[in-house]
């Protein structure tokens, strides 16, 4: 399998901007504090985009998208986790995410869904929690092995 390569990008990165949109994935607030995104690439061409908010000891996955022409490859279950080890993040307990259409991606990467009511309240504050993700939206966790 072809090695990926990950590089961390701003919120206002055209690419991701672009990918996210037309996803449908929420780009409102790409740009504010505790957020990090990454572009990823094969053989030098960008195939995705992923990033993740810092909350405390967890994290919030963000978006996650592979480009259209580069689904149904595979590329998609590796993002996540690539992020996951990424050195900063060793300190994380757990990740959250919340979907309205990608439950069975990410309970086969491991996450469960919960309500929203078990999730810490530092997920609850965030923008995607409070507002730019439907209350009928999954909230899902994964609970990360200690380091």
């Amino acid at each position: 399998m072809m090695e990926l390569d990950m590089r961390p990008i701003p919120g206002s990165d055209p690419g991701l901007r672009n990918a996210l949109a037309e996803a449908s994935l929420p780009i409102d607030d790409l740009e504010e504090e505790g957020r990090q995104f990454f572009a990823f690439s094969l053989d030098g061409e960008v195939v995705g985009y992923g990033g993740m908010e810092q909350c405390g000891q967890h994290a919030l996955l963000r978006s996650v998208t592979v480009l259209p022409e580069h689904r149904g490859r595979g590329i998609g279950s590796r993002l996540p986790p690539l992020m996951f080890g990424h050195d900063y993040r060793f300190a994380m307990r757990s990740v959250f995410l919340f979907t309205e259409t990608a439950v069975p991606f990410f309970e086969r990467l491991g996450f469960k869904r919960i309500e929203r009511a078990q999730a810490p309240a530092e997920i609850l504050k965030t923008r995607q929690a409070s507002s730019l993700c439907p209350a009928s939206a999954t909230l899902m966790q994964l609970v990360l092995p200690s380091n």
